[in-house]
């Protein structure tokens, strides 16, 4: 008896020894949270690897708590989520993100000290974390009265910095839901950082602006969710409506290797499920998991990755039958019917002779006839693409693709020959809106339903013809609100078009010498036209960048709206403004009787010339007389 319990110990020493020595035991696989864990916290759904409390979330080591949350009791009576003491409202799977409410910058003016408070750096920082803030969905915002910011970070040791300035109009002049400049600017956030700093400089503060604007704030907040308010500047209802807290998304990942590097170690891999994949982050280092076509879920879990039964959906046409499958679904007609049950009809099977050799020789000879004409219209089709690609390639298509890939978020468009014909009827003398000495233009309708005017330039100057596709980008790019947008252009004709927008109540011309006589336009509302143009050419002069030369200022060229709102228009004549102040811009053509007798002397046009044909123009507001007889020569 006790050689036999001696035995049985020595067994058992020997198993707890073999079980101790190093790599006898392998680490379990990630497979999720216990089922007791808590997966809701209010209204929120908190699924896997996001978890609260020990064991119910996935921890990476290192002091990472990425995925830890905590559920407290607020003061208004209601539990809420917390990460790093920021409060999550959502959380994202399968885009890998998770959306917090952001802290918001603000510097005021204190009128019991009568001075700013004091301006000092603000950090937000998710270093030690998992969490990187989207490039993709937040914007850097800036709200107040000639209120400059900026957003720095140090994620790389060389800081990254963007900004912008949010300009000071008037009141009135401010409106809800635009965030273009005047009152809230935006500005893009780079890629890959999860640490900021806010930071305001006061150069362009003035008293006048505090009287007008007591506070600046700043914020990194998801675009989506931002709606601007006038009052968000006149009061202090951005802070009071917020409180102070706006929707902020931040990306993130469940590990630091690429896919590759990950599956090659099974024990850590988080892919768990069976159906599911792996997807490599685009904002940093680090990968996600999703569930494959077909299949939702869970794909941090084992088997949380579940078939989608594609038929409740009924994707079938009505006569089809559906029958799910793995991953997918397919459509088939009943018995003795064929067709395509996807998205056409099933038709019954006929099995008279006669009509198939019908339909076959039928068929036969409907097939060499479009063969034919297939191989006559791909002739023609080829020549008239290669004349179109000479003329984009002449006027500097090329380049201006490679400018606009390189930028994003851009509103240009080019349009084809076709887009701009089908929007005017084939450019139908009915769609004329006007026609001048460098050409005609047409109102059109685009498939959008945007109104547009669209013009045929008569020349292009062979100088500027490889630089004109590139030019008119950046002439796109300018953003105010008495100049008239540049939409985009179309390049596959001899001469390019322009297609701007489209203004409805003629030009400054029409309304100050088209009138009968003795109705003439008040004194206030042509000063209000003259202010508004002047603001317009000072934002092209000095604003715009690189600054805008227009060359052609006249009242031809300034529309009006319903409101009688200056709408600065035509840059078929404009040139961008040259980088060395000793160079000046040449061969221009302006309008006579508004062009300054400097340019008419040397042919140098400068910011100076648009400033003087901006003179002529208020002679023509004051006094109601036309520039000089010579409308009719210059036509």
């Amino acid at each position: 008896m006790q050689a036999r319990h001696r035995k049985m110990l020595l067994t058992l020493i020997i198993a707890v020894l073999v079980s101790a020595w190093p790599g006898a035991a392998t680490p379990p696989r990630p497979s999720g949270a216990a089922p007791s864990c808590q997966r809701r916290c209010g209204d929120l759904a908190i699924p896997y690897p996001f978890g609260i409390g020990r064991g119910c979330y996935l921890y990476t080591g290192e002091g990472d708590t990425t995925f830890g949350l905590t559920c407290n009791l607020t003061a208004d009576g209601t539990y809420k989520t917390f990460c790093y003491e920021v409060q999550v409202i959502g959380i994202s799977l399968s885009r890998g993100q998770a959306r917090v409410r952001g802290d918001i910058r603000s510097w005021c003016y204190n009128r019991s000290s009568m001075s700013m408070d004091e301006n000092i750096i603000w950090w937000n920082d998710f270093t030690d974390s998992q969490f990187r803030l989207s490039d993709e969905d937040n914007r850097f915002t800036v709200i107040g009265c000639n209120s400059l910011a900026y957003m720095g970070s140090a994620n790389t040791g060389s800081k990254d910095t963007t900004g912008c300035m949010a300009t000071c109009p008037a009141a009135g002049r401010l409106e809800n839901g635009s965030c273009s400049g005047m009152g809230c600017c935006q500005a893009a956030i780079p890629r890959g950082i999860n640490t900021y700093e806010v930071q305001f400089d006061d150069r362009f503060t003035t008293s006048r602006t505090r009287g007008f604007s007591r506070c600046s704030y700043a914020a990194l907040v998801e675009a989506a969710a931002f709606d601007f308010r006038t009052t968000y500047v006149t009061a202090d209802d951005f802070m009071e409506s917020t409180g102070g807290k706006v929707p902020l998304v931040l990306d993130w990942v469940v590990g630091k290797e690429t896919c590759r590097e990950a599956a090659r170690n099974t024990t850590a891999y988080m892919c768990v499920s069976s159906n599911s994949e792996c997807v490599d982050s685009r904002n940093g280092p680090g990968y996600l998991c999703n569930c494959s076509r077909g299949y939702g879920g869970n794909p941090y879990i084992h088997d949380g990755c579940r078939e989608v039964n594609e038929c409740a959906t009924n994707p079938c046409s009505v006569t089809g039958t559906c029958v799910n499958t793995p991953g997918g679904f397919v459509c088939s007609c009943p018995d003795k019917t064929r067709g395509n049950a996807y998205s056409g009809t099933c038709e019954a099977q006929s099995s008279q002779l006669g009509v198939h050799l019908t339909v076959g020789i039928s068929i036969g000879l409907v097939v060499l006839v479009v063969s034919m004409s297939c191989v006559y219209m791909i002739h023609q089709k080829r020549s008239l693409a290669s004349v179109k690609q000479r003329y984009f390639r002449q006027h500097g298509g090329l380049l201006l693709f490679e400018e606009m890939k390189s930028k994003q978020g851009l509103s240009f468009t080019l349009f084809t020959k076709e887009e701009l014909e089908e929007a005017t009827d084939k450019f139908d003398e009915r769609h004329v809106l006007g026609k001048g000495g460098n050409g005609t233009v047409y109102k059109g309708a685009l498939k959008d339903k945007r109104l547009v005017a669209i013009k045929k330039c008569k020349v292009i100057n062979e100088r500027q013809e490889k630089e004109f596709g590139k030019e008119m980008l950046i002439l796109s790019q300018v953003n105010h609100r008495n100049v008239v947008r540049l939409y985009g252009c179309c390049l596959e004709v001899e001469v390019p078009m322009l297609v701007y927008q489209f203004i409805p109540n003629g030009t400054l011309y029409q309304l100050i010498h088209g009138r009968p006589h003795g109705t003439r336009i008040s004194l206030a509302t042509r000063l209000k036209i003259a202010h508004e143009t002047a603001e317009a050419l000072a934002y092209l002069h000095s604003w715009a960048s690189p600054p805008i030369i227009h060359g052609d200022v006249k009242s031809p060229n300034i529309l009006i709206d319903e409101d009688y709102t200056a709408k600065v228009a035509d840059f078929g004549a404009s040139t961008l403004a040259p980088t060395d102040e000793a160079q000046f811009v040449t061969f221009v053509q302006g309008t006579y009787g508004y062009l300054d007798p400097e340019y008419m002397q040397t042919s140098k046009l400068t910011s100076k010339s648009d400033v003087y044909s901006f003179g002529v123009v208020l002679l023509e507001l004051l006094t109601c007389r036309k520039a000089m007889n010579l409308q009719a020569l210059e036509e």
